[in-house]
């Protein structure tokens, strides 16, 4: 069951605002530590940090229990919990290594890596769509595995100001050929930078498993709201980004780099839409071949279009729902998901 909703500001989008739950001087003690001391050492201090957002997270600590209910089932205690907090505390200090270049501290798994390898040397860029599971970070091991030199610098779209201090920290202590550009949502420039982007034959990240806040210009940024049933519940996700991928006639791959715990990654590629091709009723029209030729540049009937966008957020959704059963310590969702805690109307 799904449905599509056009109210302009929907509930469950108060995450664009919320500010990070963190002190820049910590954020840089941590990154500190994590240079200064090496991995091991500083991964002591991850049971303390877990434990005290466990226990002081009470709003975060709820939505994790339900996300986990319907990952795990009844069995799910408060060990997932605690789990969960430290996978994500893990690829938080990863994070400093990857953005570093320390590739050599992990052993990172690609899964479908050729294909996107085969867009970028093809000149046309990759258009990648994820979501809030396992490390972002992770998928700069890609270019390290690379059969041959090929530039896989990565682009990320997001709201920059929501995290402005922990990116601060984290663009002060990377290197600059392993930080992420990113391409601030919500603008009107935003379009066009990830077209001149990807049309320079790199790849570009969103992830869409959150709820976008609408604005006066977002457009196909933001895209409709559809609710899909999702881990036993009906969701609101978003299709802006395929509506982005269709707009600018690309491939969406989906996009994961999950943590399986130590010093293990696992970054998996899986294509879920080809919107580069021709509309698929590209007939002979009168006059010749020459005359078919306007019909096909402009691609995708709007009918076939719309089918389609619709067909990759449904692929989308049920792949994060398999990972999220399959991984469930990965999804690092910490809001009000499924809308339990909003006023029903």
């Amino acid at each position: 069951m799904s449905a599509v909703g056009d109210d302009l500001r929907p509930a469950g989008t108060d995450w664009v605002k919320a500010p990070e739950r963190s002190n820049m001087l910590a954020l840089r003690v941590i990154c500190a530590l994590a240079l200064w001391c090496g991995r091991p050492l500083t991964r002591l201090i991850l049971h303390p940090i877990t434990l005290y957002f466990l226990l002081f997270s009470p709003t975060q600590r709820r939505h994790v229990r339900r996300y986990l209910a319907r990952a795990i089932g009844p069995r799910a205690g408060w060990r997932d919990g605690y789990r969960l907090l430290h996978n994500f505390a893990s690829i938080v200090l990863d994070r400093v290594y990857f953005l570093r270049g320390r590739m050599g501290l992990f052993d990172v798994q690609v899964q479908g890596g050729e294909a996107v390898e085969a867009e970028v040397r093809a000149g046309r860029g990759a258009f990648l769509v994820g979501a809030h599971i396992g490390s972002f970070e992770a998928l700069s091991a890609c270019r390290q595995q690379a059969e041959a030199p090929v530039d896989l610098r990565l682009a990320m779209l997001m709201y920059p100001d929501n995290a402005r201090r922990i990116n601060a920290v984290l663009e002060a202590i990377s290197l600059p050929e392993y930080r992420p550009h990113v391409i601030a949502l919500g603008r009107p420039a935003a379009m066009l930078e990830l077209r001149d982007w990807l049309d320079g034959g790199r790849m570009a990240g969103m992830l869409g498993d959150r709820t976008l806040a609408i604005g006066e210009d977002d457009g196909a940024q933001r895209g409709n709201r559809v609710q899909i049933d999702f881990l036993g519940q009906p969701a609101w996700f978003n299709d802006g980004p395929f509506r982005l991928a269709a707009l600018l006639r690309r491939p969406a791959v989906f996009m994961a780099g999950l943590y399986l715990g130590g010093n293990r990654y696992q970054v998996v590629f899986e294509p879920l839409a080809d919107f580069s091709a021709p509309a698929a009723a590209t007939a002979p029209a009168p006059g010749g071949a020459d005359a078919a030729a306007p019909r096909r540049a402009r691609g995708l009937d709007p009918a076939e279009r719309e089918r389609r966008i619709r067909e990759a957020l449904e692929t989308y959704v049920r792949r994060l729902e398999d990972l999220c059963r399959a991984h469930p310590h990965n999804w690092f969702n910490f809001h009000d998901f499924w809308l339990e805690d909003s006023p029903r109307g």
